[in-house]
């Protein structure tokens, strides 16, 4: 077991690399002697008490619940002897989910009653009300065109995975007058169990109504329909699920003051949550609140000011936008305190963080705090029965948690990553529990957390790598797409910027070096010094990769996390594809392998026009405040619907001369806006070099 700071010495790394394990430090030792997670275990479970529907739980965006565990965290950060405790207030739409019961005669002729998941629409039934529920299949246009489902309840099948979210089976059923969508998984999430429910953030319109129904009972619908030889049932539904409009939640905050008040150490998880959502995010709140404790109870005295940040409205929390999730963290760092940015040094974010899910544990960063948190991984203490081969760092941030709004903003942040298998079984479910809990992965987490937080602490810069980025740009070039031309042209800035930035972290290594050897030597007056003489250079840092995010963190139309040039890069691959199947005489070939890769236009395969232009509308023509973290991350839409469809209905042999004379017309537009992003990338990248060359000489 190797404990050392994460800005140690280069003398005591040498020593480890040598097989000698260096004396453990006074305030790590005192802190891991200090953690206690049967504590946290405890507040995790008494968090599942406060729910908007009694059955299920749900603890939503601006509810009953959602509030009054924000006031439970209150009084337990003041209990715990966190400082300078706030309730910040924020504005967003509002959901409260009370219930959704649905009573369904079986092929037997016997009456069930079973509960249904919810999402973010409104529907009130006012008691009991009968309704008739006709089969829809998947929900498409095709699937649907024919059947009559005015005032009805469409039940259909759903792998939100694979094919597409639950918005658009909502809206398509809604253009045709249904009341709401029954939908199922198959296969995706909830995989767990044929009983599982699920709930997703909507990304609709509240009046395209939707409701969760297990495998169970859809296929016992579907078995009492081919009882009685028809594709309907009558039923009973009593739901309540309200969506309001502006309205207010609260993000709760701690603080364990440090000896420089104008830096900052953030550490942060979400309180919202779908069912009892004991891991996501039940588990990640207490185990910052675990954290906390154990800093206070150990008596450290931190060099910045400690941050703890419970974030509400992390699962959504504005309705009719695709990004209507990570509202709370959004709202705090860029309307509530965005003042924080350029003192916060570093945030470390928790989702499902007491499972133990294959045999490394991973942690996904910022490009720029990889390496750091890479030779931080040493300081970890190995806990028997979990994570044996170690921990693995990967890159970059993405949409999926709060960890991204806060990096946008300019705050380099990491987050306990989302593993494969989780999400697809329990995650978003009912089993979502106390029982997929492990205490030895909350106890490693516990102990990896806090000492990277007391690391990050220890560091008079902000520990920030700026090649790890460069390398991701240069090895997403495609030089079977790009011109020659293209690819000199990023290549050089890269070569440029990467010099820079080798001789950037060398400065800031150096710097954070120099002050760990003195706070660990009891120095203060030494490492008062540095840290004054450091001030600019943090800044700098800091600065620059708020301007890296900006200039080179883009959206593809799924919320994937990419480079600017990269969706041209693909689309303009896809086209190109597409175009030598047609000339070859092969409109399948352009279907199935290439169009549906450009940018949204796979959902013009199956939903309609209407359905189709409305979700992409709702990303390039809302204003800036409702889109947040995703406002002109996305570069501009090629629609190839009308395309798509003709060549649906077409086979080889067939006149292609139209579809060609499109995607060609389409190609040059590719190609040009291409061009422009190229050439504003490099630009970027330059300026990123000559902040970095400045930097370093700091």
């Amino acid at each position: 077991m190797l404990l050392l700071s994460g800005c140690s010495s280069q003398q005591d790394q040498t020593q480890s690399q040598a097989g000698q394990e260096p004396a453990l430090r006074a305030e790590q030792e005192a802190f891991l002697s200090h953690v206690d997670t049967t504590y946290s275990y405890d507040l995790a479970r008494k968090l599942e008490n406060i729910r908007s529907n009694e059955a299920l739980g749900y603890r939503t965006a601006g509810s009953d619940a959602e509030f009054q565990t924000g006031e439970l965290l209150k009084a337990e950060m003041e209990a715990i002897g966190l400082s300078d405790v706030t309730k910040d207030a924020f504005t967003l739409d509002t959901w409260t989910f009370e219930t959704a019961q649905l009573t369904y005669p079986t092929a037997a002729g016997e009456q069930t009653t079973v509960e249904l998941g919810g999402y973010q629409t409104n529907f009130s039934t006012g008691g009991p009300q009968t309704y008739t529920v006709i089969d829809g299949g998947r929900g498409t246009e095709a699937d649907l065109e024919g059947l009559d489902v005015t005032g009805k309840l469409v039940l259909v099948d759903i792998n939100q995975r694979d094919d597409w979210w639950i918005n658009y089976p909502a809206y398509e059923a809604h253009l045709r007058g249904a009341a709401a969508v029954l939908a199922a998984q198959n296969g995706g999430y909830s995989e767990v169990s044929d009983d599982a429910l699920n709930a997703q953030d909507v990304c609709g319109p509240a009046d395209a109504a939707a409701f969760s129904i297990s495998r169970t009972d859809a296929e016992a619908i579907r078995a009492a329909m081919d009882a009685a030889g028809t594709n309907e049932l009558t039923v009973t539904l009593q739901a309540e699920s309200r969506v309001g409009l502006d309205g207010t939640a609260y993000n709760i905050v701690g603080t364990i003051p440090g000896k420089d008040p104008d830096s900052m150490v953030l550490m942060s998880a979400h309180y919202d949550s779908y069912f009892t959502g004991f891991q996501d995010d039940n588990a990640a709140i207490a185990l910052m609140m675990g954290i906390a404790k154990g800093l206070l109870d150990s008596g450290y005295q931190p060099e910045k000011t400690l941050v703890f940040c419970a974030m509400a409205a992390e699962e959504w929390g504005v309705t009719n936008t695709r990004y209507d999730w990570s509202t709370g963290a959004y709202n705090q760092i860029f309307r509530v305190h965005p003042e924080w940015v350029g003192k916060v040094v570093a945030d470390i974010n928790f989702e499902l963080p007491a499972m133990s899910e294959g045999e490394t544990d991973q942690i996904r960063t910022s490009y720029e705090l990889k390496t750091f948190v890479e030779d931080f991984r040493s300081d970890v203490p190995a806990v028997d029965g979990v994570f044996p081969e170690g921990i693995e760092v990967i890159v970059p941030t993405q949409t999926w948690s709060d960890d991204f709004s806060l990096s946008i903003a300019g705050v380099p942040s990491c987050v306990t990553a989302l593993r494969g298998g989780f999400s697809q079984t329990h995650y978003h479910t009912q089993f979502d529990n106390h029982e997929t809990y492990s205490p030895e992965a909350f106890l490693f987490h516990h102990n990896m957390y806090g000492l990277l937080m007391i690391a990050y602490d220890q560091c008079a810069v902000s520990p920030l790598d700026f090649t790890t980025r460069l390398e991701a740009l240069r090895s997403s070039i495609d030089s079977s797409v790009l011109t020659a031309d293209q690819v000199s042209a990023l290549t050089e800035a890269l070569d440029r910027a990467d010099e820079a930035a080798q001789a950037a972290w060398k400065r800031v290594s150096t710097v954070n070096q120099e002050y760990a050897e003195a706070l660990h030597k009891g120095d203060t007056e030494k490492a008062d010094q540095i840290l004054a003489e450091s001030r600019a250079l943090n800044q700098a840092v800091l600065e620059a990769f708020r301007s890296a995010e900006d200039n080179f963190v883009r959206l593809t139309w799924e919320d994937v996390s990419i480079f600017p040039h990269e969706n041209g890069q693909t689309n303009l691959a896809a086209l190109d594809g597409a175009i030598a199947a047609l000339e070859s005489g092969d409109p399948s070939v352009a279907l199935d392998e290439y169009l549906y890769l450009v940018d949204n236009n796979w959902y013009a395969y199956d939903w309609s026009r209407e359905t189709f232009n409305y979700f992409t509308d709702y990303v390039l023509n809302q204003p800036a405040d409702r889109l947040m973290w995703g406002a002109g991350r996305v570069q501009g839409h090629v629609d190839l619907f009308d395309v798509i469809r003709s060549l649906q209905a077409k086979a080889e042999g067939d006149d292609l001369s139209s579809e060609l004379a499109a995607l060609r017309s389409a190609r040059e537009q590719v190609a040009a806006d291409l061009q422009e992003q190229i050439g504003a990338e490099v630009d970027s990248i330059d300026a990123l070099t000559q902040s970095l060359t400045q930097l370093a000489e700091l």
